[in-house]
């Protein structure tokens, strides 16, 4: 089993920049790849980001490609998600997700661990 336990967010203003990051515990080194998602009001989950845990090879969605980062600390078994230039849009609950497997890290149901979550709000 691996937990995933996210921390940071809150409340940004509009072009502000927020760091969330995803700590892993447990079988850690099961894991593939961990990808950050994001569920915004009335809407469906959908895809921010993933990085491979071994390569650090990256991939995001179009709606967030230059505005933000995904990294990770190897030591630390950290994911981080560095959002830069934030948009109202950008207001959701971001979720961190595990995956064991392979690829696409861009479809949600290939995640085997989810943390619970964390908002993350855009508003000035």
């Amino acid at each position: 089993q691996v937990q995933l336990v996210e921390s940071g967010g809150g409340l940004v203003q509009p072009g502000g920049s927020v760091r969330v990051s995803c700590a892993a515990a447990g079988r850690t080194s099961n894991l593939n790849a961990v990808g950050w998602f994001r569920q915004a009001p009335g809407k469906d989950r959908e895809f921010v980001a993933a990085i491979v845990w071994s390569y650090g090879s990256s991939t995001y969605a179009d709606s967030v490609k230059v505005r933000f980062t995904i990294s990770r600390d190897n030591t630390k078994v950290t994911v981080f998600l560095q959002m830069n230039s934030l948009k109202p849009d950008d207001k959701a609950v971001y979720y961190c997700a595990g995956v064991v497997g392979s690829r696409p890290f861009n479809d949600e149901r290939v995640y085997d661990y989810w943390g619970l979550g964390l908002q993350v709000t855009v508003s000035s």
